[in-house]
């Protein structure tokens, strides 16, 4: 079988929505599908645009599949809630009605997920539970009865023993009761829910009925009989032994006793032939197996309820069919019955038990102070599974009508919590409900009174302010939720409107942009026009906002073809790229022996390093190279010259170098630039031989500075200015030594004529070579730091050994404690090293502390703010900065303590980095 459904083209699904597919951007295009999704269209018009815009929109079509869900779940709830109601139709209609049945109904109904809180179902919950109720009344009003039936047996038995003309008298207000009796228990039967009640309260109630019925007949008649006795003496004597001789005391007869011994003889039974036993033994026995066997599987499965009932019918078996029976199954009939009455005493007792239980839960939903232990949903749900069990237990026993009393009380009690917090709800919902309607008429004056502003930006943060506060403006029910929900929309749409539009001409705008990019990304490379479009597009985007999503998208498009014309100019810009000159090679290759040396951790090959990536930089290997070949050295100076390593004599060189030798050997340097050939160098004038030259790597240590016009550059400099590819990392810019003589006053601050004499500048350095050395540099003096912090430390250490063995030779140098110690310090150390012990020292301790600005130990503060204002009266002695040298050597002469070393190694940690 085919459909006759046939698939529209994209044209006639465009037109069908309202132009959702020719829409622009997606918040457009959603806007018309919801204003198509009010049309109500069907199901499978809304199943093939889906289809299409799946692969166009997905934020689109998932506002069409979620109505998609929406309408099968309707389906599906419509299906569940026809099916459930045709069972509880079925189960109204029927003639009884099984309680269980009934219950079972709205427990698998919920578990199914079908709408009872929605009509059909809604209704038939009710009158299912109408029913129910109606059924438990019943049966509770029979076991009332049933109560009341023995009480007026109880009330005709002790009238029988009062005397006839008493109980003549008691008889008429007797009689008004019994009859009052039997028509409460004949309307009980006349109920329309009677058939529905429980099979055990039919016959209890027509035998107490029976049993009242019987003892009224034979009150009624004895008394009669009575009282013809009175009045009649030939009259037979009434059958109640008090109104018999009471009788005979009136006719003044003596009250008859028959003989002890003389006892009328019970007549003689018949006897059965052997056939006639077995027959009737046969029969008992078929008679009761049936009855047995059920009594014994309820037993065995533990149905108290039923059980109880089997029992009772295996006992009416046996008035029958009792006296036939063989010893085996009599014995078997008396186990059975046992079991079964012990099951049911159990299930009794557990009943209890159970009851209270809920009883005990109950009473403990209220404190002591009648304070509720929970809110009022969770007391709401708490009450209700408690009845729930509750009518579940009675379904398995006696009532029990004291615990009742007590469970429902408790009940009822904790109940007026949940009534309160209903009328709060209530309130509540009342409340949000006029929240809401407030801000639909404050939409609706601010679109009245925003109709001509052209501010979208406020525009739109208004709209937003609008929808945060509807979102938060409290809880209302399904129905009432749905019924403001469309007022909303169709006020916001409204106000919305005229910045709907706005956007949509922004939109268009934006693609008119687009459309420019491209040409220009297409054409060739003009900043200027790229950068007046992008300021184009910034004030369209400044004016116009669009929602997060579509503004990203059209940036996106826009950028494109200009990020694409930047590439391309990039991609030409590297091809024309040649290979690394021989400069950057060096540099590279300088760069990668500065890191071979900061891996070894030798301080001396750091520093030798970092000269030649120096050289390299400068182009000064080259030169020496051609200065060698042009005019080597006289044979005098290499003799008067000791042997020394070749970074020290490079560093000699390049430091004592005059400037008129440095623009030689850059010249030198670049031959490719010069092709004509190069001049004779003048050889350099003697200098003095280097005899040694130490890398002294120690805190506080003076380095050796080379000389103005030793870098190379303009100017025998470096630029100085920040950045440049041929500075030198940690250069200060605008040093007076490093940026030459100016000319002129300070009229003629900004006179540049010097340029003219700065000479060719170096050739510019690669990426990858700028970049390699810059990194090496700055590990290198990182290397440095942590070298120098290591020597510091191991000073230190050295000389708190000395200190505590008292050993002058095993002091460090001046040169190794830094410049801020002199010799004359030193020796003023050792001395007081050598000597033997004196007193400790305090007070120069603490001038030591002051002097370093570290902290004091908490025990002598006060001595230290003692001696701080002991020093603001010596205004002309020196400070303790002044003479923290002769301090240490007091301290240095008094007796090693752990925590004087302490404070002295704190102390000097400081001082000697100055």
């Amino acid at each position: 079988m085919t459909s006759s459904y046939k698939p529209l083209d994209l044209a006639a699904l465009d037109q069908l929505t309202g132009g959702a597919f020719s829409a622009a951007t997606s918040g457009e295009r959603s806007a018309r599908v919801r204003d198509w999704l009010q049309t109500e269209p069907s199901a499978e018009l809304m199943n093939e645009v889906y289809r299409e815009l799946s692969t166009r929109d997905k934020g689109v079509a998932k506002i069409l599949k979620e109505k998609l869900d929406e309408i099968k779940r309707a389906q599906g709830q419509d299906a569940l809630a026809s099916d459930w109601a045709q069972k509880a139709e079925h189960m109204l209609q029927a003639p009884r009605l099984n309680i269980a049945d009934a219950l079972a109904w709205q427990r698998d109904a919920a578990k199914a997920g079908a709408p009872l809180s929605r009509e059909p179902l809604a209704s038939l919950k009710i009158r299912l539970a109408e029913v129910v109720k109606g059924v438990e009344d019943l049966q509770h009003q029979v076991m009332v009865q049933r109560e009341a039936a023995v009480l007026l047996a109880q009330r005709i038995e002790v009238l029988s023993t009062k005397p006839i003309a008493e109980a003549h008298a008691g008889q008429t207000g007797l009689q008004a009761d019994v009859a009052q009796w039997q028509a409460q228990a004949q309307q009980l039967t006349t109920h329309a829910v009677w058939p529905s009640v429980d099979m055990k309260f039919p016959p209890q109630l027509d035998a107490a009925r029976n049993q009242l019925q019987a003892v009224w007949e034979g009150f009624s008649a004895a008394l009669v009989l009575a009282l013809q006795a009175q009045s009649d003496a030939s009259a037979a004597l009434p059958s109640v032994p008090v109104w018999a001789d009471e009788v005979r005391r009136a006719r003044g007869e003596h009250s008859a006793e028959a003989p002890t011994g003389e006892q009328p003889a019970k007549p003689a039974k018949p006897k059965l032939d052997p056939a006639q036993r077995q027959a009737l033994r046969d029969a008992a026995n078929l008679a009761v197996t049936d009855v047995l066997d059920a009594v014994e599987k309820e037993v065995a499965e533990g149905h108290g309820k039923a059980s109880a009932g089997a029992a009772a019918a295996l006992r009416a078996v046996l008035k029958t069919h009792g006296k036939h029976l063989d010893t085996a199954l009599d014995e078997r009939v008396h186990t059975a019955l046992t079991a079964a009455g012990e099951l049911e005493g159990w299930q009794r007792w557990r009943a209890d038990q159970l009851r209270q239980e809920l009883v005990t839960k109950a009473e403990a939903l209220l404190g002591a102070d009648k304070t509720p232990a929970m809110g009022g949903r969770k007391m709401q749900e708490n009450l209700r599974q408690l009845r729930e069990s509750w009518k579940q237990t009675d379904q398995g026993g006696l009532p029990n009508h004291a615990l009742w009393k007590r469970f429902d009380a408790a009940c009822n009690e904790a109940y007026k919590t949940v009534q309160t917090w209903l009328d709060q709800i209530k309130q509540e919902s009342a409340a949000h409900r006029a929240q809401r309607v407030a801000l639909m008429e404050e939409v609706k004056a601010w679109t009245v009174e925003h109709a001509q502003s052209d501010d979208w930006r406020s525009h739109l943060r208004a709209l937003h302010q609008f929808a945060d506060r509807w979102r938060n403006a409290g809880h209302l029910s399904e129905k009432a939720f749905g019924e403001m929900q469309s007022q909303w929309k169709a006020i916001i749409k409204a106000a919305a409107a005229r910045l709907e539009a706005a956007q949509k001409a922004s939109i268009e705008r934006r693609q008119a942009l687009i459309t420019e990019a491209r040409e220009l990304g297409a054409a060739a490379l003009r900043v200027d026009a790229i950068k007046a479009l992008q300021l184009r597009w910034q004030s369209e985007a400044q004016a116009v906002p669009l929602d997060r999503k579509t503004e990203q998208k059209l940036w996106e498009v826009f950028r494109a073809p200009l990020d694409e014309a930047f590439q391309r100019k990039g991609a030409e810009r590297q091809q024309a790229v040649t290979q690394l000159s021989a400069r950057d090679r060096a540099v590279i290759d300088a760069s990668k022996a500065l890191d071979t040396a900061n891996a070894s951790g030798d301080a001396a090959q750091i520093r030798a390093a970092m000269v030649a990536l120096d050289a390299a930089l400068r182009g000064q290997a080259e030169a020496a190279e051609a200065q060698a070949k042009a005019a080597p050295m006289p044979t005098e100076a290499i003799a008067a010259e000791p042997a020394v390593t070749e970074a020290a004599a490079t560093e000699t060189t390049s430091a004592t170098a005059p400037e008129g030798d440095v623009v030689a050997e850059v010249d030198a340097a670049a031959p490719e630039e010069a092709p004509e050939p190069a001049p004779v160098v003048t050889p350099p004038k003697p200098v003095k031989p280097v005899v040694a030259v130490r890398g002294d790597d120690r805190p506080g240590q003076k380095k050796a500075e080379a000389p103005a016009g030793a870098f190379g550059g303009r100017d025998g400099r470096r630029d100085g200015r920040p950045g440049d590819r041929n500075a030198r990392p940690g250069d200060r810019p605008g040093r007076t030594a490093d940026r030459g003589p100016r000319t002129g006053d300070r009229g003629d601050r900004f006179s540049r004529d010097d340029f003219q004499d700065r000479g060719d500048r170096a050739p510019r350095l690669g990426d990858a070579a700028f970049r390699a050395q810059r990194d090496a540099m700055e590990r290198a003096e990182m290397s440095l730091r942590k070298l120098a912090a290591q020597a510091h430390g191991e000073t230190l250490t050295r000389m708190m050994s000395a200190w505590q063995d008292r050993q002058a030779d095993a002091l460090p140098t001046a040169q190794e404690l830094g410049k801020a110690v002199n010799a004359t310090t030193r020796q003023a150390w050792t001395q007081a090293v050598s000597s033997s012990a004196k007193a400790p020292a305090a007070t120069a301790l603490l001038r030591l502390e002051m002097a370093a600005e570290v902290p004091t130990p908490a025990e002598h503060l006060s001595e230290r703010r003692a001696l701080q204002l002991q020093l603001l009266t010596q205004r002309n002695q020196p400070g303790p900065a002044e003479t923290w040298g002769q301090d240490v050597a007091q301290v240095l002469s008094g007796p090693h303590e752990a925590a004087t070393a302490r404070r002295l190694q704190n102390v000097l940690k400081n001082l000697l980095r100055r």
